[in-house]
């Protein structure tokens, strides 16, 4: 557990195709059914808090303190795309409409972060998920303590 810090805002990457929270996988076990993570998903949790804890250097949002949180996803380019669609992709003027969704990628990204940048992910009041196209495929997370004078 990383020890509380006034860290007021932070800002990371993560390389790589954006991920989505996947959903629970059932196993049965004799009368019982057992619920479960998938491992790609507990992988990507694990780099995402990785991440975060190389930049924080130990410090985490305090508890009870309301966070926004910024996410762009950048997905990468379809390779059979035409010079004028890729230029009009990277111009943000063709946004992708792929898997995985906005709501899937916020998710790993909260759970990721429960109990490494923040208590629990309820104090989140604020968030701005955007998906664009980009020849470095990846996503951008800034964590803020939210300005409580809106």
């Amino acid at each position: 557990m990383m020890e509380a810090g006034k860290i007021g805002q932070i800002r990371f990457t993560v390389p790589g195709n954006p991920f989505g929270k996947q959903r629970p996988k059932f196993a049965r076990q004799g009368q019982f059914v057992r619920t479960y993570t998938p491992k790609e998903t507990l992988q990507h949790e694990k780099v995402v808090a990785a991440l975060y804890e190389k930049v924080a250097r130990g410090k985490r949002f305090e508890d009870k303190v309301p966070l926004d949180i910024q996410i762009t996803a950048y997905y990468p380019i379809p390779q059979a795309t035409s010079k004028k669609k890729r230029k009009e992709m990277l111009e943000h003027r063709i946004r992708p409409v792929v898997k995985p969704d906005l709501d899937n990628i916020a998710k790993l990204i909260y759970d990721a972060l429960n109990g490494v940048a923040w208590h629990d992910d309820n104090a989140i009041v604020n968030t701005r998920i955007c998906k664009f196209y980009s020849e470095n495929p990846r996503v951008e997370i800034f964590i803020q303590v939210a300005n409580v004078d809106l």
